[in-house]
């Protein structure tokens, strides 16, 4: 059977309705299972094995009788509820299992085949899994996972889901493929596994039963499918046996069981995972991939013609109109990006209309901060392609709306730095950058409102995902997918010490497909016995490194700003160590196994007289074997403060915390738009700065080239060739004077060139 019997299908046609009409006139037709079997016949529907399809075809015949096609033979009887044949009492349990998977004595998957087997299955699903036996549906084969300490298990294996959004589009199949291949695909419906002690145990039986199962089905049905695919159910499980088994995580059902026709969605949100069973299952199942995008430059496509589409374009919001008004409300934003989009739009009322439209759409399921974000966040992934190394830097701040107070959803009360009330959003936010400290683009953003008191319980007791800090599980969950796709990238995640926590090193050990870079908040106790500062300070010198430390001025204080002493600019030699680190998990988590990591000390050796010494401790999971890798951990945890500079630009140059808007999704809606414009005027300027040999045309259109060109012959300056040219001809315009200690073209200004030459936004 190369494809799929489409039977019902087959048999809607109207020629076809009126054939079975003809056989049900017929006087050889007197029962239903009679009329199947001749329609078999009529129609050629036979399986792999040469069988007639008589269950499907009696299947689609009530269909359509049901719908008033058909006028079929009298029901002889009517079917019994699922009642599946068990045991008289439970399976006993198994005994005496080790705890490695390697110590299992005679550790086998049976092919339930026999009446006994059938009944041992039944009882242990019906008993131990909370979806029972079944029933299930289509070619069926179930196994029991064996072994000289009792039955550990089992498996099974049914018709795959007849249509999965996030499935079909990582396959690449359009509907009628889906229709004529779908019996190749299928679905992992059992796994049951008794006892958890044993490590490892869940991915070792889930390997050798994905190298049988094509041929345990070639043999059964006549046909060797080409994928399988499983549900899993995050909310009480993670899937950590299915990422150590090699599966793809590839989406989320959208909760809809099989026979869901109401679209109630009661089986609730499950991960998809698929395994492909052959390397080259899409040409099998005949399916042709467009080429993939090619990688994106770090500036590429952000002059003011094209940007704005590039990020923006196609965002999945329900209505291609409502995408296209998204585009240009961020184009006339981006010009003037301090400014309340009234004063941006320059008194184009339909502009102000549209742009108002989309922020106060009623659909709050479609038009999102996650689905305005997609095509960007796409983008970020092709620019993420393009490099060898990519940091992921993760931080949160909080977003100051005490103005808003009548915004519905903005949560109770916060402290700033100074002690004020504040009602505020939390933004994390997981910023990508390359080696050179250029910003990519927004990998994962989560918003949360602080939560009204509730009464206190132990730390322990509750769950890490009602934490505020899972914020920087999700981070590195979210970078992890991205890895993923980018095997060829190699992905460091950055954090500050507030992700200084057990359980982010071991869900960075499950999952191993991204780096971790972390500076230590607590001086922890070692397995060895030790305090982690106290055994960094006690070992040998690694090696040295020099840090250039800035000036800093002097700040008083303000109404929601701390004071800040001075510091006067200097050269700091530091001295390195670097260790092999191990800790066991905390009370909490006792029977976990302990993390192991490397940590990197980096002390000043003489600080000036009454000045605090520069002192690092970052902890990583990349190897730091010599002087080299650690003092690269150093350089890369340094760029963590870009995120602060986006922080900064979004607050001061975006102007981000004077948003009006009277309900928190409204108003997320704008702060996603927001976001993407500061990431843009960042890596305007750090381009100009930091590579500015690009040429200017990478960043400017020609008609802003031509109005510099102007100005700069006007003014006997030096017409702009590359970005390091063009940065500061347009800074001088807000007033950039280029005295000898300001820096080559000021991060101070935000790079824009409006045909009407107007007076640049400071940050």
């Amino acid at each position: 059977m190369e494809t799929q019997s489409q039977i019902k299908r087959s048999l809607s046609a109207p020629e076809a309705i009126e054939q079975v009409r003809a056989l049900l006139a017929g006087e050889a037709v007197v029962q239903r299972t009679q009329l199947a079997e001749a329609v078999c016949e009529r129609f050629g529907f036979y399986d792999a094995r040469g069988r007639a399809q008589v269950a499907g075809c009696l299947k689609a015949l009530r269909e359509l009788e049901g719908v008033g096609r058909l006028e079929l033979p009298a029901a002889r009887s009517c079917p019994s509820g699922f009642s599946p044949r068990r045991l008289d009492e439970a399976v006993p349990w198994p005994v005496g299992l080790p705890e490695r998977v390697q110590e299992v004595r005679g550790l086998e998957l049976v092919l339930v085949a026999s009446e006994s087997e059938r009944r041992i299955w039944n009882e242990l699903m019906l008993r131990e899994h909370p979806r029972g036996a079944g029933p299930l549906v289509g070619a069926q084969l179930r196994y029991l996972i064996a072994s000289e300490h009792g039955y550990l298990g089992g498996f099974a294996f049914s018709a795959a889901a007849l249509a999965l959004a996030e499935r079909d589009a990582w396959v690449g199949w359009d509907g009628e493929t889906r229709r004529a291949q779908l019996h190749r695909v299928v679905n992992m419906s059992r796994f049951l596994l008794r006892e958890r002690g044993c490590r490892h145990l869940a991915s070792q039986v889930m390997g050798k039963v994905l190298r049988r199962v094509g041929d345990d089905f070639a043999l059964r049905f006549g046909y060797r499918p080409y994928l399988v695919e499983s549900f899993v159910d995050m909310a009480a499980f993670e899937g950590t046996c299915y990422r150590a088994a090699n599966w793809v995580e590839v989406g989320c059902t959208r909760g809809r069981g099989r026979q869901d026709r109401a679209h109630a969605g009661e089986a609730g949100v499950k991960a998809i995972y698929v395994y492909p069973l052959v390397d080259d299952f899409r040409d099998r199942l005949g399916v042709v991939l467009p080429a993939p995008p090619r990688p994106l430059g770090a500036g590429e496509g952000l002059d003011s013609a094209h940007w704005a589409e590039q990020e923006f374009g196609g965002a999945p919001l329900g209505d291609a109109r409502l995408g296209r008004r998204l585009v240009r409300s961020a184009e006339r934003q981006a010009e003037q990006p301090g400014r309340a989009f009234p004063g941006a739009a320059q008194g184009d009322r339909a502009a102000t209309k549209g742009y108002y439209r989309l922020i106060d759409h009623p659909d709050v399921e479609a038009v999102t901060m996650a689905a305005i974000l997609e095509p960007h966040r796409q983008n970020t992934l092709r620019r993420m392609q393009g490099e060898a190394q990519v940091l992921c830097v993760a931080d949160g701040t909080d977003l100051d709306y005490t103005h808003l107070a009548h915004c519905e959803g903005l949560g109770a009360s916060t402290c700033n730095q100074t002690g004020a009330q504040a009602r505020s959003l939390h933004l994390h936010s997981t910023l990508a950058i390359n080696a050179q400290g250029i910003p990519l683009g927004i990998v994962d953003v989560r918003c949360r409102t602080p939560e009204e008191p509730a009464p206190k319980k132990p730390a322990k007791s509750t769950p890490i995902e009602e934490k505020k800090t899972f914020d920087w599980i999700a981070s590195l969950q979210a970078c992890a997918a991205a890895a993923r796709q980018m095997p060829e990238t190699r992905i460091t995640c950055v954090m500050d010490r507030e992700a200084d926590f057990y359980e982010l090193f071991d869900a960075q050990r499950k999952d191993p497909c991204v780096d971790l870079l972390v500076r230590a908040q607590f001086s922890r106790k070692t397995t060895v016995g030790q305090r982690l500062f106290d055994q960094l300070r006690s070992a040998a010198a690694g090696g040295a490194l020099t840090l250039m430390v800035q000036r800093q001025s002097v700040r008083p204080k303000r109404s929601k700003q701390k004071a800040r002493a001075g510091r006067q600019a200097r050269r700091a030699a530091l001295t390195l160590h670097y260790a092999p680190v191990e800790f066991a998990p905390p009370e909490p988590l006792k029977g976990l196994d302990p993390v192991q990591l490397w940590a990197v000390h980096a002390v000043e050796n003489d600080p000036p007289e009454g000045t605090k010494a520069i002192e690092w401790f970052l902890l990583t999971s990349r190897p730091v074997n010599d002087a080299d890798a650690a003092q690269q951990c150093l350089r890369d945890y340094a760029l963590r403060w870009r995120i602060e500079d986006w922080h900064r630009v979004l607050k001061s140059g975006c102007q981000i915390e004077a948003l009006t808007h009277d309900t928190l999704e409204r108003l997320k809606r704008a702060v996603a738009i927001k976001l993407v414009i500061g990431w843009r005027i960042m890596v305007m300027t750090l381009l100009g700065r930091e590579v500015p040999e690009l040429p200017v045309e990478i960043l400017f259109t020609d008609l802003k080239i031509e109005v510099m060109t102007a100005w700069a012959k006007a003014h006997r300056a030096k017409v702009p060739v590359t970005l390091g040219d063009a940065v500061p001809l347009v800074a001088r315009f807000g007033g950039y004077l280029a005295h000898t200690r300001d820096p080559p073209g000021p991060p101070a200004y935000v790079v824009r060139l409006p045909v009407s030459v107007q007076p640049l936004c400071r940050l």
